[in-house]
């Protein structure tokens, strides 16, 4: 787990780089699956990076320039009704007091106490188009600080994307950023290897996925993204996740699966022969290939 300090410092170093600016960061949206069901929710990367906080329905404002409130979270306040279907919030008091905000609000009051710190700032730095209707908003609180700047003097004459300047910044990793990734490195490679040693003819390609999914999970891991176990012709198609097909004898098998811990991901593809012995034609082919790989390096 991430400790606090090292997102403090995170936005600490991002505001040294924004000076007079404000940079606005918005929650990932929830995706529904079906009726009053969602898909297990995926923080934004970015606001993650900056937050470490794990809700929908959030707003994380970075002003520097702001004599008290440098870091602002708005938030979904505490509803205990709905916190019993969906678990606990953070609400506006935990937003301050778990994750180091300045100073927090409602989500609902977006509207009205954004302006305050945008009013000072000499440009705004976000990333348009990962959400339509916030992606509004600020244009429209922009606009809005652009036709009264003659009167004031001041306010944001400009707007920059966020990732010009954040992603340069997650290019560098801390050592609590590599410990994860090596992480989820090893549970990938522990996963591969039982698919490796699970796998049969008459097996059926979910039965390895399950077997994958359950290492990743046993560890403390979840899939990094949708698992690919694909035999025979499936591992022609790039992207194959329907992993329904019955593995035959002289079939080669191809997972493409990776852990993801604390939002840092492996990423490993493989294949090998399901009957545990690669065909005449399947060997010359793999030959071939470590040879030309054995060339390039």
């Amino acid at each position: 787990m991430t400790n606090p300090s090292e997102y403090r410092q995170r936005r600490e170093q991002l505001m040294a780089k924004i000076g007079s600016g404000t940079a606005i960061f918005r929650s990932a949206p929830a995706a529904v699956m079906h009726n009053d069901v969602e898909y297990a929710y995926r923080q934004d990367s970015d606001f993650f990076y900056l937050t470490g906080f794990n809700e929908v329905s959030a707003v994380a404002v970075l002003a520097p320039h702001h004599e008290e409130h440098k870091f602002v979270l708005f938030v979904q306040p505490k509803d205990l009704e709905k916190e019993t279907w969906h678990g606990d919030r953070a609400g506006v008091e935990g937003a301050k007091e778990l994750y180091g905000a300045d100073e927090a609000f409602p989500i609902a009051e977006i509207a009205e106490k954004l302006p305050k710190f945008l009013e000072k700032a000499d440009r705004i730095y976000y990333h348009f188009g990962r959400d339509r209707n916030f992606d509004q908003t600020v244009l429209n609180h922009w606009q809005s600080l652009m036709r009264t700047y003659p009167k004031r003097g001041t306010g944001p004459t400009a707007i920059e994307d966020s990732n010009i300047i954040l992603h340069p910044m997650r290019l560098v990793k801390s050592e609590t950023e590599l410990a994860l990734m090596r992480k989820a490195a090893n549970i990938s490679v522990t996963a591969h290897n039982r698919a490796r040693e699970f796998a049969k003819p008459g097996k059926y390609e979910y039965e390895i996925q399950a077997e994958i999914e359950h290492i990743f999970g046993m560890n403390g891991g979840t899939p990094a993204y949708p698992s690919i176990v694909a035999s025979g012709y499936n591992s022609c198609v790039l992207h194959y996740i329907e992993n329904n097909r019955q593995m035959q004898e002289n079939d080669l098998l191809l997972i493409d699966a990776g852990c993801a811990c604390g939002y840092y991901n492996a990423d490993i593809t493989r294949t090998f022969p399901v009957s545990g012995k690669f065909t005449a034609e399947q060997q010359i082919i793999y030959d071939l290939v470590c040879a030309c790989t054995n060339a390039g390096n």
